[in-house]
């Protein structure tokens, strides 16, 4: 890897890279380090650098303790990293970078391939002149990810710095990625504790914030600089030639990926590649599990920031808690919703910290947020299951409160482009939330036949229901479609199993009513919530929502064999009563009426129809409540996220235990 190297398929032949994982000792003070990490790549080929990265990683020798010295001579350099900054060194920053770029790389090959034990053995060796003294023994795992910490939360972002600030981003993560190859949920080992203890323990909630910023600035990677390498006399001089080369060629490995991606360039899939990784650091270390004696403190820190905004004099209960812009972290929100990641950390943020939860709810522009949420559900085919939940239970986290089910029937929505199925001119943003979600139950209806989906699109529109106002009239008419395909379902499954009861008995005496009977159960207990809904609308608000109270008298016949059913008797009896009053009505206007004139009749008979004619019943309202031991659903979600969007992370799907390759 020398000044000399320019090619990937020079590596292998390469006489600094076959020194660092040689039988000899190279002392961390040796010229032989400022050769090594001067490489430059002209254009690299991710998986032959992978494969060869792999290779020198295997073939490194513990016992000369080289990759230490090569630890320590990263270690000495972030000691004058901000110092260099200020300086603009930037020379002194891509070496820095590389020697960083190098370590990741051979980490990433020791993590698959050694225990944790046999991992910090390799930081551990350490030749010692013949006669010298032992010196007392350093931690070098525990200063590194220290210094790596410190280095996120202290170097400024720039151009310059850019490169090195993701590095070490995606250092941690790499550190942090035995859980891949295990299936079990790990909860303890040294990397777990030095970031949960000591320097980093104290830098929480810095690391956090930074990690946070670095999501919300979105800033691009920054195009190559040779210029600001000027030849010292003509014709240049080493200096020159190695600078620039450095400077050219390791945006060029940066940008590709350097340790391989999955296809093509990572700078063309992932645009903004210290924004992504960041946010997959964050979500990796918000859902490390508490430690024996003590919370995980980067889950605090979470659950605890505030807006910048905020000037209460009220002390945080929360010892790792900070301030932040919640208008800039709203927007990015808003802007990255589309992707898993952004999707989860805004889940987390709502569940977990009251704060931002306040905060997006006062919004008045809430439209912005709800609308990428609602196309996510709307192209459920297209999106992974974990994708779909997060954003069907950020919306039922929403319609727990009454403003935002009263405040989104305000907001007016003109030619919803992605909705495809009808052409929406005008709606509001609580018809169409009904419309998505109504679509959602009955996808799922018909594929993937998910209890724990239906409960929560249930729950979510349960939650609105007593809010419902100026229903649109393609809302009002699905709502009831849904009910009727609720119906017919209920018909066919009862047949089946009166059919079933009348055949002959199956050996043992059994019959297979019982599965019957599970699924008619199902079936009746989605009816009952569809029939509580459409009661709740309109024990609360039928002057609101003529278009309901039309479609329900257009399909009035649907009700008329749940009228006797005992599972269903009560909440029949507010139908029945409207359905009765206003069809009374209709025949006093007369016949052959046209639309208008229905609507018309049904308008001033809302008015006039007494309210205590309508049976009270308990309102309805649904919480989100985490399921126990959360973490054995959302630790290997992470990982499949930084598995499958990670920038310039590639693992072989072989070896990975956490996850099945077909849910990740």
């Amino acid at each position: 890897m020398g000044a000399n190297t320019s090619q990937i398929g020079d590596l292998s032949e390469n006489q600094s890279l076959r020194a660092l994982v040689g039988t000899e000792a190279i002392s961390e003070n040796d010229p032989f380090w400022n050769q090594l990490i001067s490489f430059t790549f002209t254009s690299p080929t991710n998986r032959r650098v992978a494969k060869l990265t792999h290779t020198a990683a295997l073939e490194n020798n513990p016992r000369t303790g080289n990759f230490g010295a090569l630890v320590r001579v990263f270690l000495g350099r972030t000691r004058e990293l901000k110092i260099s900054t200020e300086c603009q060194d930037q020379l002194f920053i891509w070496q820095a970078h590389n020697t960083l770029f190098m370590i990741r790389c051979l980490l990433k090959v020791f993590i698959r391939e050694m225990n944790e034990e046999e991992l910090c053995q390799q930081f551990e060796y350490q030749q010692r002149a013949p006669g010298s003294c032992e010196a007392e023994s350093e931690d070098l795992l525990k200063e590194m990810i220290c210094n790596l910490v410190h280095l996120i939360v202290e170097v400024p972002l720039l151009d310059i710095t850019y490169s090195i600030l993701f590095e070490a981003v995606t250092t941690l993560l790499v550190l942090l990625s035995y859980q891949l190859f295990h299936k079990e949920i790990l909860r303890d080992g040294h990397i777990y504790k030095y970031l949960m203890q000591g320097r980093c323990l104290e830098l929480t909630s810095r690391l956090v914030k930074t990690l946070l910023y670095n999501f919300i600035r979105q800033e691009k990677c920054p195009p190559p600089v040779t210029h600001i390498f000027e030849p010292q006399s003509e014709g240049g001089g080493l200096l020159y030639g190695l600078a620039s080369g450095v400077a050219s060629g390791l945006w060029n490995v940066f940008t590709l990926g350097g340790a391989g991606s999955r296809t093509g360039s990572d700078q063309e899939q992932h645009p903004l590649p210290l924004s992504t990784q960041s946010l997959l650091l964050l979500l990796v270390l918000s859902n490390l599990t508490d430690g024996p004696d003590q919370p995980n403190p980067y889950r605090q820190a979470i659950m605890s920031f505030k807006n910048t905004q905020d000037t209460s004099s009220i002390p945080s209960p929360h010892p790792h808690t900070f301030q932040i812009n919640f208008n800039s972290l709203y927007t990015a929100l808003c802007d990255q919703q589309r992707s898993d990641p952004a999707t989860l950390l805004l889940y987390t943020l709502l569940h977990q910290n009251a704060n931002v939860r306040t905060y997006v709810l006062s919004r008045t522009d809430v439209e912005n947020l709800v609308m990428p949420i609602l196309e996510i559900l709307y192209h459920v085919e297209d999106r992974n299951s974990h994708h779909v939940y997060m954003a069907l239970i950020i919306l039922l986290i929403l319609t727990e409160d009454d403003t935002f089910n009263r405040s989104i029937h305000e907001v007016m929505l003109k030619n919803i482009t992605w909705y495809t199925e009808r052409s929406l001119t005008e709606i509001s943003l609580g018809s169409l939330l009904i419309l998505v979600v109504i679509r959602t139950i009955q996808f799922n209806m018909t594929r993937t036949r998910d209890k724990y989906l239906h409960t929560n699109c249930l729950a979510a529109l349960a939650n609105m229901s007593a809010q419902f106002r100026c229903l649109h009239q393609y809302a009002a008419q699905r709502i009831i479609s849904l009910f009727a395909l609720l119906s017919k379902k209920h018909n066919k499954v009862l047949e089946q199993a009166t059919q079933s009861l009348r055949g002959p008995l199956g050996s043992g005496g059994s019959t297979t009513l019982p599965d019957y009977a599970q699924d008619l159960n199902v079936i009746e207990e989605v009816i009952r919530m569809m029939l509580e809904i459409i009661n709740s609308c309109l024990s609360n608000s039928l002057h609101h929502n003529p278009n309901l109270v039309y479609a329900l008298l257009y399909k009035r016949e649907l009700f008329e064999q749940f009228r006797s059913h005992p599972s269903f008797q009560d909440i029949m009896q507010n139908l029945d009563t409207v359905i009765g009053f206003f069809s009374s009505r209709l025949e006093q206007a007369g016949s052959d009426l046209s639309v208008e004139r229905v609507q018309e009749v049904i308008k001033k008979g809302a008015v006039a129809l007494p309210k205590d004619r309508l049976k009270k019943f308990p309102e309805l309202k649904f919480k989100y409540v985490e399921e126990d031991q959360p973490e054995d659903f959302f630790i290997p979600y992470v990982w499949s996220l930084v598995f499958n969007t990670g920038v310039g992370l590639h693992w072989s799907p072989q070896g990975i235990e956490l996850f099945s390759m077909d849910s990740s």
